[in-house]
């Protein structure tokens, strides 16, 4: 294929003068699985977005506690143009979620993204459920960590099963499941969600999943709701694009993943 458009639409960076710290903290707390391709920064991910050819970068938050939720959804907005989106996030154990929600839409981002591990909630709660209620009701896409993550041990809190619980609560909305559905639980991935309508991202990634089970996905699937992440700097964005366009896939499908589909859900 010729030059082809893409969008990364799973990435992390932070504020200048918080991107060592937390960029080293994040390393030993993953037990040194994985190794940073970036510094963390915004400068750093452009950098490594002209080296691997990738046009636009998504931008995923995680917020830990209620008293980051101004600045870090603040940063989201600051860090927005032409290159890099970002969703928003809000702390989902506070009575304030609605106000949370509201002032994440009055800033013109997309989404919001969430992670059970990090923020202490089981993805199919009963007091999740209106959570996600209220963003969907607010035109705002919903991306979770999905399945593994190395700072944390089984049973894990967002799974391919809970999705799909999720999904058939809650009607309408957009729902990312990140990692191909659930890291290290594709089988389940299979199972639970491959036929519905919730979206998956590659991110973390080419080097985990069996490449005939993530060809199998995406026939049964349809790549109009697969997108192309990486989870950078967890990965590195080059190799997972190159891996991507070497598979025999079509040149439709492979559009699909590397940018058709961020660019319906993004409207850019």
């Amino acid at each position: 294929m010729d030059k082809i458009r893409c969008i990364d639409f799973h990435t992390h960076i932070f504020p200048d003068t918080l991107a060592p710290r937390a960029i080293a903290a994040l390393v030993e707390s993953g037990k040194h699985l994985y190794a940073p391709h970036t510094d963390g920064t915004k400068a750093g991910l452009l950098a490594f977005m002209d080296k691997s050819e990738i046009d636009v970068s998504v931008v995923m938050p995680v917020i830990t506690k209620h008293s980051q939720t101004l600045k870090t959804n603040a940063f989201s907005a600051e860090i927005t143009d032409g290159r890099i989106k970002a969703f928003g996030g809000i702390y989902p154990h506070t009575d304030d979620y609605k106000r949370d929600i509201d002032y994440v839409v009055s800033l013109g981002l997309p989404g919001i993204k969430l992670h059970a591990e990090y923020q202490d909630f089981v993805a199919d709660a009963p007091e999740m459920l209106k959570i996600y209620d209220y963003a969907f009701s607010k035109g705002l896409i919903i991306l979770h960590h999905a399945g593994f993550d190395p700072a944390y041990d089984p049973p894990y809190r967002a799974t391919p099963k809970m999705f799909a619980n999720i999904r058939k609560q809650l009607g309408g909305g957009t729902l990312i499941a990140a990692h191909l559905g659930g890291q290290s639980q594709w089988d389940d991935v299979e199972k639970y969600i491959v036929g519905t309508d919730i979206f998956i991202d590659t991110s973390m990634g080419f080097d985990m999943y069996p490449t005939d089970q993530f060809l199998r996905i995406v026939k049964a699937h349809g790549s109009d709701k697969i997108l192309f992440g990486t989870d950078s700097p967890w990965s590195d964005s080059g190799k997972e694009k190159k891996t991507l366009l070497s598979l025999p896939l079509s040149d439709e499908e492979k559009e699909n993943i590397l940018h058709k589909n961020a660019e319906r859900l993004l409207s850019i």
